[in-house]
């Protein structure tokens, strides 16, 4: 079964914190521990250096600087966290103890008194920290003194403490997690007021938008980006709308206009003359049809996205070519000008950039009149290439400017004085020219023409 994100993001938190409880409460418990040993060690510490100038071996007998300190209670008596002491000779025989110690003998370990180092081990059924220290006499080692403390109160603080930690542990996880869980849920109520807002928007009312909460932070840019998305998307739709419209419309033009006309040829007998005229009328309007559905095919490719693979090549000798094949086959005067004096290289896609390029030049043609030239420049502006086609013909309105790129859009006036066209060649220019990042831009005048400039990015 699939959690809840809340529950996923509380226990992933509490996963954490638990770890990290963890290795504090075991801090804590070693801390604790190393203090109560340090201390107890520090108490033994003492006790020996007490003793060691008390008690000394003469010839194998034990001597006592002051016997009542031997007879104290805490070294008869085991209770009230008593001292237990035990003197040996070098081989470990114990030669006197405590009486607190009755039959019990503490540890022999010659090789940590040296270091003064005390260790932790039973006695009978109490546990005591021992600490073993040699016996000099007159520069002579004659034995050893054992001197121990009871450890049971220590550890059973110890004991207590770490029963306190076990039984705190799991019920601090249990109240994180519940902590957790509800604010987990108070965060991400903003995301579901989001999905609930998405879910309600459809194709019918794809204008609406997703309220913007908090602008700066990680949920307002959430809405942001979806609220750009639902933008690109009616923006799209409403283009696709458009689109389509137009391209019925365009298509129902020419086919009205062939449907007519074999119409009105089936009528009556006609005369040969009038069959040709008319079947040139069809062959024209079959001929529009088919260059619309080149164009939108063209088109339709460009929408696809697709990559475009960019190679170098020298943009001078590429616009020289261009310009004399199209001033070749349109029987029209295109000067090119070149305003750089060394090559110019660049990345692009070259079947792309003939394509615009190609598209530009005709409509530069048919919007100037035959004897007028058309100018093709290219050179570079602060190291960037750029090529702008200029032409003396008709110009295009100001407000009109922004609406040329778009799909099946001519001025009236050019469809009035019957200038052949779709309207997609702007289009394509435009969604190339944003396939290989070159930014495209117009500037005209009403009746002086126009210029189409393209600014390359940098390679």
């Amino acid at each position: 079964m699939i959690s809840s994100y809340k529950e996923r993001i509380a226990s992933r938190l509490t996963l954490v914190t638990s770890m990290i409880i963890l290795v504090v409460f075991g801090v804590i418990y070693f801390v604790a521990n190393l203090t109560v040993i340090d201390t107890i060690d520090r108490e033994l510490g003492l006790e020996t250096d007490k003793h060691k100038g008390q008690i000394f071996l003469v010839n194998g007998e034990i001597r006592f600087l002051h016997m009542d300190e031997w007879e104290e209670m805490e070294h008869s008596q085991i209770q009230l966290n008593p001292i237990f002491i035990e003197i040996v000779d070098l081989n470990g025989k114990s030669m006197d103890r405590s009486p607190n110690l009755r039959e019990n003998h503490l540890s022999f370990s010659p090789e940590k008194s040296a270091k003064k180092e005390a260790w932790t081990l039973r006695l009978g059924a109490s546990e005591v920290r021992q600490m073993q220290i040699p016996l000099i006499t007159a520069g002579k080692q004659e034995g050893y003194l054992l001197v121990a403390k009871s450890f049971d109160d220590s550890r059973e603080l110890l004991n207590n403490l770490r029963n306190v930690l076990l039984i705190l542990y799991p019920g601090i996880l249990l109240s994180l997690f519940l902590t957790m869980r509800y604010l987990a849920g108070k965060s991400i109520e903003p995301i579901q007021q989001i999905i609930r807002k998405t879910n309600q928007i459809t194709q019918s009312n794809l204008n609406e938008r997703i309220p913007l909460a908090e602008a700066n932070d990680e949920i307002g840019q959430l809405t942001r980006s979806i609220n750009e998305l639902l933008e690109r998307l009616e923006a799209s739709l409403n283009r696709e709308k458009q689109f389509t419209s137009d391209a019925s419309h365009e298509l129902r033009t020419p086919l009205s206009v062939l449907r007519g006309t074999l119409e009105v040829l089936i009528r009556k007998p006609r005369t040969a003359e009038e069959y040709v005229e008319k079947i040139k009328t069809s062959l024209s309007s079959i001929d529009r049809m088919s260059a619309t559905i080149d164009q939108l095919l063209a088109l339709a490719r460009e929408e696809k996205g697709k990559n475009l693979v960019k190679e170098e090549l020298e943009l001078i000798t590429f616009l020289e070519e261009i310009v004399d094949e199209t001033a070749s086959e349109q029987n029209r005067k295109i000067t090119f000008q070149s305003q750089s004096g060394i090559p110019i290289y660049l990345k692009a896609n070259e079947k792309s950039l003939q394509l615009i390029l190609g598209n530009l030049l005709q409509n530069a043609i048919k919007y100037s009149m035959p004897e007028t030239e058309i100018f093709v420049k290219t050179g570079l502006n602060v190291g960037t290439p750029y090529i702008e086609i200029c032409d003396s013909g008709s110009g295009i309105s100001k407000e009109y400017l922004e609406k040329i790129f778009d799909p099946f859009f001519r001025e009236k006036e050019a469809v009035d004085q019957l200038i052949p066209g779709t309207g997609l060649g702007l289009a394509i220019v435009k969604k190339l020219s944003q396939e290989s990042g070159i930014k495209v831009s117009v500037s005209s005048e009403k009746g002086k023409g126009s210029t189409f400039r393209l600014d390359f990015p940098n390679s």
